[in-house]
Parts: C-alpha cells; structure tokens; sequence
C-alpha cells in the first residue's frame, strides 16, 4: 500500500502540473459564470418589467407579434417568451444580436438586454469552454478543456485517497480540517492545499464529472447507456463542400394566439412559454417550464398545428426517459444552479478554491524541484508524511 500511495502521489503531481494552468484559467472563469444569470437579470432589471399600473388589458401574442414586426421591421427573432411574473415583458431572442423587451400591455419597445454585460459574460464562457480559441481552433480548445476536466476529476478522487489518514483519529484529520494560523511559505501551502482539498473534492467531484459529460459525446452518451436508454441518434453532417442553400424569406407567424392558448392550458402551472421562430412547415414548438418538477430547468416540448391549434406531439419532462432527465441534472449540476442560489454560492467557493489548489500544488512542487536540484530532496522535501 505504501508503493501504491507513492504511485497515486506523483500522478496526482505530474497532472497537475501538466493540466494545471488550464485547470486554474477553468476554476476562475468557473467562479465569474457562477451567478451569470443573476447578473444578467439584475442589468436588465430595468427592462424586463412593464411600468403600465392600473387594470389594462394585456395584448395578445399576434398583436404583440404585429407591434414587433413594426417596430423592427428587419429583425428576425429566434424565440418568443412569456414569464408567468406579474407585469414581465415579452422577450424577443434575436440570437447574436441580443434581446428586445416588449411591453404586453402597449407592444411599445421596452429596451433591449444589457450586451455590455452579455458579452462579457460570452467572453467568460469562450474562455472557459475553449481557452477563447475561435473558428477552426475551437475544437481544440474544446478538447484541452475537456481532458482538463478529466484531470481535474481524477486529481479530485485521487487527493482524497492521499489526504485521507493511514489511521483514522483526530490527531491526523485535525491538520487537514482547518487552516491553522502563524503558518508561512511551504507550511502554510501545505495546510491551505489540503484543508481546501479536504473540504471541496466531494464537491469536485460532482462538477467535474458533471463537465466531462458536456465536453465529450461519448461522455454524454455513457449516461444514456449506463440508465438503459437507447443513445440518441447524431443529426447527419453536412456533405464538405457544399454550397449554402438560397436563404428563404423570413414568414412571423400569421395567427398565433389559438396555438398560445392551447401552450398555456397544456401547462396550467406555467412559469415560462417560448415559442420557437420562424414556425416552420406550419408546426408551432413550444418550450414550457411547468413550474411542477424538481428539477427547476425541466422543461417540456408541445408541438402545435398553427393551423388548427391542435396539439400534434406533447413531451413533458416527466416522462422523458431517465438518460435525457439525468443528462439535464447533469448540465445545471455543473454550474450548482440546479440547487438554486445555495448551489451557486457552493459553486462559486469551490472554483476559487479550485484555483487557490492549483496556486498551493504548484507552489509545492516547485519547492521540492528546487530542494532536489540543490541534491536535498532526500533532506527537508515533502516528506512522507506529507503524502
């Protein structure tokens, strides 16, 4: 076992010091993403909620259509959505070129969303999936980050079988419990590496298992097989070469009220109805949060004739198969906010203890570089007791 522990010890350190700038570039930008969406709703905050008081009418969703198409005449939105909260606006998604708020009760232009915000907030994201590589060299970024996080993960697993005491009593576990003050250089690296790893590998774990999922499709699919589902078919690649097809003229929805309607009856509890634009071929998709699961980014797929606003193909989330429910877990696990603010506060701790494990290790490591390049690392190196 002492052989074993040695073993595991110097892959733990050769890892981290191979993985561990891109490690820390994750856990920084980890921790700035942790409470993105809060940021983004509180900049918006000024636009996202009708000022109209009093009891008026609300328009309904073709006139409120109708008033965009107006106002914006060369815009062509992505997705339309409607939050259950008092007085919210209407949100046009217009892709890259950002968001457009809509009065429900006047279809007057409420403002648009905070782009200063989203694109730093884009910017965080492109470097924590990619490094900030684009075009061509984003797949690799994407593979860097992603072997990082198998890294990661096994650097996780790995120091809690190093941190854990040969024996367990309080006298071993008390050092790797809390920091202890009055430490400096090596000693007090030592301490924050392993009260921090002792307190966040769990946690680490979760996340970076979480990500690898993300990061690789073979990942992705092991959950499908591993729950006993059938892997989802890849949609086909396009053929190389190819030349693009003529861009077809953008068509808004003609009369879509009676399709909303049946959306919102569909789900009585609602808390959020996007509709999908341009609706093609006639069929309306929407996406409903029914405001009924425990998990809080569950949402459901209604599939509506805009013709006769009869519902052609209803998917709630309940009774997706276990693969897709888990795979959902899985993606908002990794940034905590599948547990609300609590686990994006947790989230946001243990990336920048993430962070702070990368500055202690390699701090570690070079001082035992150093002490063998001076012929003492037989001497006052990281001792065995230290691994």
């Amino acid at each position: 076992m002492k052989a074993f522990r040695k073993i595991i010890f110097w892959m733990h350190l050769v890892t981290a010091l191979i993985a561990g700038v891109v490690i820390f570039v994750m856990s920084v930008t980890g921790a700035l993403l942790a409470f993105e969406r809060n940021i983004i709703e509180y900049s918006e905050r000024g636009v996202k909620y009708s000022a109209v008081t009093g009891e008026v009418q609300k328009l309904s969703p073709q006139a409120i259509v109708e008033k965009f198409k107006a106002a914006r005449p060369d815009a062509k939105p992505t997705a339309m959505a409607m939050t259950s909260e008092e007085n919210a606006n209407w949100a046009f998604n217009l892709g890259r070129e950002g968001l457009v708020y809509v009065d429900p009760y006047t279809g007057e232009i409420a403002g648009e969303g905070n782009k200063q915000v989203r694109a730093a907030m884009s910017d965080l994201r492109s470097w924590h999936r990619w490094l900030a590589m684009s075009g061509e060299q984003r797949d690799i970024g994407k593979l860097i980050t992603g072997v990082s996080n198998i890294v990661f993960l096994f650097l996780a697993i790995s120091g809690i079988y190093i941190w854990m005491p040969r024996k367990l009593n309080w006298r071993l576990i008390k050092p790797v419990f809390w920091f202890r003050r009055g430490l400096r250089g090596k000693a007090r690296n030592f301490n924050w590496h392993n009260v921090i790893g002792f307190w966040s590998s769990l946690f680490l774990v979760v996340f970076t298992l979480t990500a690898v999922t993300i990061s690789f499709k073979w990942a992705g699919d092991l959950v499908y097989t591993l729950t006993g589902n059938e892997v989802p078919a890849s949609a086909p690649a396009a053929p190389a070469n190819q030349p693009p097809k003529p861009e077809e003229a953008y068509v808004y929805p003609a009369n879509i009220d009676p399709s909303w309607n049946i959306a919102e009856a569909q789900a009585p509890e609602w808390k959020s109805v996007s509709l999908k634009l341009p609706v093609a071929k006639d069929a309306a998709v929407f996406t409903i949060d029914e405001g009924i699961y425990w998990n809080i980014f569950g949402r459901s797929t209604l599939t509506v004739d805009a013709n006769t606003a009869a519902v052609t193909k209803w998917e709630p989330y309940g009774v997706q198969n276990s693969g897709r429910q888990v795979r959902s877990w899985f993606r908002f696990s990794h940034t905590g906010e599948s547990f609300g603010i609590v686990g994006q506060i947790m989230g946001f701790i243990v990336c920048i203890g993430g962070a702070f494990l990368v500055w202690t290790g390699f701090s570690l490591a070079f001082r035992r570089f150093w002490k063998w390049r001076r012929g003492r690392s037989n001497g006052d190196a990281l001792d065995e007791a230290e691994v």
